[in-house]
This record gives structure tokens, C-alpha cells and sequence, in this order.
């Protein structure tokens, strides 16, 4: 199992559950029948749309004769690559003062899906090391782009 865990390291785990019922010849829906389980569970697990709890993957293990914890060690894995993911869409936070976001948490501020608020507000109220770190981050045409796209608008 540990050469096999160490392939799939990172892995959703419905993708591999996926991979072991089409293995089996199995249906989606005759499994979660027989675990007892709602298929559309199934489903969006093995799409990767929903995450492995443990008392669902000690149920598919039994199923499928896996060794007990096979899928929770898969989506812990997963789980690690998913945060290293989003640790790694950051900017330097050194490079930028806490009191320019003074009306949220600094530390729960997601660079990616708020990048326009976020560009607005340091090239309104940030120093120039701010908005260098900012051009860094995202790009000179990225940033150009969101604030030719706030000029635009009537606001």
C-alpha cells in the first residue's frame, strides 16, 4: 500500500475510488446502495466536487476490500496539496502594512478571488513598496487592467 500511496500522493481520492469501481466492474449506484449511501454522494466524489470523510471511507474499504484508512491517507494528501496550493498564491505579506486592510482579517484574505478589490485598494492607499509588490504579484497588465475596468465604470 505505501508504494502505491506514494504514486498518489495529492490525488483526489474519488479519483482513485473512481479508477478502483471501474476496475471492479462495478456501478456507482449499486455501491452506494450497498453501503448505504446516497449515490449522488458517489458521484461528486468521484468527480471531485465533495471530500472523503472517514465514516464513508471506512464503508467503500470494506466494500472493496481496501486496507482500512486507504482513502483517508489519500485525502489527507490531497488536503496538504490543496493548502500548499493556496499558501502559494500569496504575495510577500511582508511588503505590505496590516492598516491598509484594516476592515478584514489580513490573514484570511484570499489574493486570487478578491484581486480587484484588492488592487484598487493598494493603488488608492498604498505606498510605493506596496504597489511594487503588488505589480510583482499580479502583473503590470493584470493591475492596468483592473483599473482601467474601475475608470469605466460609474461609480
Amino acid at each position: 500500500m505505501l508504494q502505491e500511496l506514494e504514486i498518489l500522493k495529492g490525488v483526489h481520492p474519488g479519483f482513485v475510488l473512481d479508477r478502483k469501481i471501474r476496475e471492479m466492474n462495478l456501478r456507482k449506484g449499486q455501491l452506494a446502495l450497498a453501503i448505504r449511501e446516497y449515490p449522488q454522494t458517489i458521484t461528486s466524489i468521484t468527480k471531485g466536487r465533495r471530500g472523503m470523510n472517514t465514516e464513508l471511507a471506512l464503508k467503500l474499504e470494506k466494500a472493496l476490500g481496501l486496507e482500512e484508512g486507504y482513502f483517508m491517507v489519500l485525502q489527507v494528501f490531497y488536503d496538504i496539496k490543496q493548502a500548499k496550493k493556496r499558501e502559494e498564491k500569496k504575495p510577500d505579506l511582508t511588503k505590505f502594512r496590516k492598516i491598509l486592510f484594516w476592515d478584514t482579517d489580513f490573514a484570511s484574505i484570499d489574493w486570487v478571488r478578491q484581486y480587484k478589490a484588492i488592487i484598487l485598494r493598494v493603488i488608492q492607499r498604498g505606498n510605493e513598496q506596496e504597489k511594487k509588490a503588488l505589480i510583482e504579484f499580479y502583473g503590470q497588465e493584470r493591475v492596468q487592467e483592473v483599473i482601467a475596468e474601475n475608470l469605466k465604470s460609474p461609480n
